[in-house]
């Protein structure tokens, strides 16, 4: 994607983006991003994004965790190195529940993290798409990638929507 061109709309507030968000989808412009200093409602929907399937990722991490502790728990007080405590069974559940419960949300947690950073190719020698613009700072932005010869059409119609300004700018990558 590198050389394409960007055109990149601002507003001030979140209603107004996600007004434009709308509009330009109901256009048939295909919004490339949206960048917002806080989540906005709706706003994935206006996009037309598909639900995330991150959730799934984590539900496995943690179904993953859950067994691994159990499992090696069990193992452990079963076969490895049985201890009769206080005479309990060797399998005493309840005393497995702590490390279980802690291994599943461990997991769970670093491997949706690293999830997320590998599929959305996030690293700290990344640079930002948009520097500069404000994006996390208190500005509302959208992103398109024009075809060719479209960008006039696309800046018109984003200053028709309330859109304080419009650049144009070269495709990070």
């Amino acid at each position: 994607m590198a050389g394409t061109k960007l055109v990149v709309g601002r507003w001030d507030g979140p209603d107004t983006v996600l007004a434009a968000a709308r509009a330009a989808r109901a256009a048939g412009y295909s919004c490339r991003d949206a960048y917002t200093p806080f989540p906005v409602h709706g706003m994935d929907a206006a996009l037309g994004l598909e639900p995330s399937w991150l959730g799934k990722a984590c539900l496995g991490f943690a179904l993953a965790g859950l067994t691994g502790a159990l499992g090696f728990q069990f193992w452990v007080s079963v076969f490895d190195w049985p201890m009769n405590v206080g005479g309990k069974s060797f399998s005493a559940s309840p005393a497995l529940i702590p490390v279980a419960f802690e291994l599943t949300v461990l997991c769970a947690g670093l491997g949706t993290v690293a999830t997320f950073l590998v599929f959305r190719g996030l690293s700290p020698a990344r640079r930002p798409e948009l520097e500069g613009l404000g994006a996390t700072d208190d500005r509302f932005l959208l992103a398109f990638a024009p075809e060719a010869g479209a960008e006039a059409g696309l800046k018109a119609f984003l200053l028709e929507h309330g859109a304080r300004d419009v650049r144009e700018l070269e495709a990070p990558r």
